[in-house]
């Protein structure tokens, strides 16, 4: 069974290896990587791994107005990893694929729902958990504090990604699902709590139901912020997708949810070859120079006003706390 990844990278060079480890030892067979104008040598550690056997890079040149995302997204709709594959993922390089049952393998979670042509896996958001300075250290180890299993708001922090059959059911892929389904097709979603969903999901709903435990068999550990140097550096990348608001005091107040503690991830152990990609004489120096290549970045964006005033914002707020239900009524009650 191929399972195929793709993703689409700028300046992450420093987290690169931990999410390539975690998702090879998660089940993952290929993964196909877009790198968009890097600073900081993530292509050219792509590049080696490339090399090493161990993904598929294109340097993507956007060419659509909606930004570098729907560029990647429509070179890989043509590319032989996509038509190969028997199931695909788009995922970013800050959400890491947590499976709860079996040997927290992707096989395990298909062969679960064996009927299920889609996972809708929700997000579960991970605080910022009050660090402050950069640490060059896996970040799901580093990151443990999350959201709740259940929330009223906000509904941003139940946002999904669809592991999806290659079946030809969706003509298209897209960002949180695929898209463009065929008339004639009856797909079955399930979320990860092994429900089967309803006819929403088969064309555009892009969060769950979040007043329902949607993790049980699996959940999408998503890290939006890390520390708050790390933090201005991703504000100051920007976003993948021209249509997303940019990185600012919304961004944080609305993910910095750090209510519970969540370190699941952990039983799934993928230091064996973590340890392998660092000590590789490339590979190794190279995510190095990312890390540095960070550093050195915060203390540039620090020497400008508006970078100084968004740090003493995000040093000056409390973490975030999720609405229950009954608190979430007074934003929901006036949804059309």
């Amino acid at each position: 069974m191929r399972i195929l990844a793709i993703v689409g990278v700028k300046n992450e060079g420093a987290f690169l290896i931990e999410w390539l480890a975690h998702h090879r030892a998660c089940g993952f067979t290929d993964f196909l990587f877009y790198s968009n104008d890097c600073s900081d040598g993530t292509d050219l550690m792509l590049n080696r791994l490339q090399e090493l056997g161990q993904l598929t890079h294109i340097r993507n040149e956007p060419s659509s107005p909606e930004g570098p995302q729907w560029s990647m997204l429509k070179s890989a709709d043509k590319h032989p990893l996509r038509l190969a594959a028997d199931w695909i993922m788009v995922l970013d390089i800050d959400e890491f694929v947590n499976i709860h049952i079996g040997a927290r393998h992707i096989k395990d979670l298909i062969a679960a729902a064996p009927q299920a042509t889609a996972f809708a896996l929700t997000w579960r958001l991970f605080g910022n958990a009050g660090q402050i300075q950069m640490q060059d250290a896996p970040i799901t180890a580093s990151f443990t504090r999350a959201a709740p299993a259940t929330l009223g708001w906000p509904w941003r922090a139940q946002m999904i990604k669809t592991l999806f059959k290659n079946d030809g059911s969706y003509r298209k892929l897209g960002v949180h699902r695929p898209r463009n389904l065929q008339e004639d097709s009856a797909p079955k979603w399930c979320d990860g709590s092994g429900r089967e969903l309803d006819t929403a999901f088969h064309t555009n709903r892009i969060f769950s139901d979040y007043t329902r435990h949607n993790y049980q068999w699996a959940q999408l550990n998503h890290y939006p912020l890390g520390a708050a140097e790390n933090y201005l550096v991703k504000a100051d990348r920007g976003r993948a997708n021209r249509e997303a608001s940019g990185f600012d005091m919304g961004y944080w107040i609305e993910r910095n949810l750090n209510e519970v503690e969540d370190n699941s991830i952990a039983a799934l152990d993928s230091s064996a070859l973590r340890a392998k990609f660092h000590a590789d004489p490339v590979l190794g120096p190279l995510h190095r120079a990312a890390f540095v290549w960070r550093k050195t970045r915060f203390a540039q964006l620090m020497q400008h006003e508006p970078w100084r005033a968004l740090y003493g914002r995000i040093l000056m707020t409390p973490p975030s706390h999720s609405l229950s239900p009954d608190a979430a009524r007074q934003i929901t009650r006036h949804l059309a």
